[in-house]
């Protein structure tokens, strides 16, 4: 397999084009949505790392960075997404490692996320890769 590209994107245009990765693990939402979110999530700070083979997206990889009282600085790792047909090429290991050395330098000393109670998977994934189930994460529809 060709190496990977990866690149961080930072604006709504670049990321729409993550659209079609995106609905791979959130089915539901609809282009409109996902910009109106992405406008939104940009005022915070959010960015993706994508992986490219051959300038085409095959992987994607949201974040931001943020700080919580705590954990002090953190990035948190949001839609972690590849293509199904690219999964098993340590395609997720990669933007993972990426994403976390970037942290890394911005002074980060953790990284969480949240990963669906059903997807097992992506729960050996996180594990493997060191990190620990610290809890739950609630919700409330308003």
């Amino acid at each position: 397999m060709t190496p990977v590209k990866i690149k961080v994107i930072t604006t709504v245009a670049d990321m729409l084009n993550q659209f079609n990765l995106i609905r791979q693990l959130s089915p539901d939402v609809s282009p409109a949505e996902y910009e109106a979110m992405l406008k939104d999530m940009i005022k915070c700070n959010y960015k993706q790392a994508v992986a490219y083979l051959n300038e085409v997206p095959i992987g994607v990889c949201g974040f931001w960075i943020n700080t919580k009282i705590y954990s002090g600085k953190y990035v948190e790792l949001d839609n972690v997404v590849i293509d199904t047909q690219y999964r098993n090429y340590q395609i997720g290991q990669q933007l993972c490692n990426y994403v976390i050395q970037l942290a890394t330098k911005e002074g980060c000393k953790v990284a969480m996320l949240d990963a669906y109670l059903e997807n097992e998977k992506a729960h050996l994934f996180y594990e493997r890769n060191g990190f620990q189930k610290k809890g739950y994460h609630f919700i409330k529809k308003l």
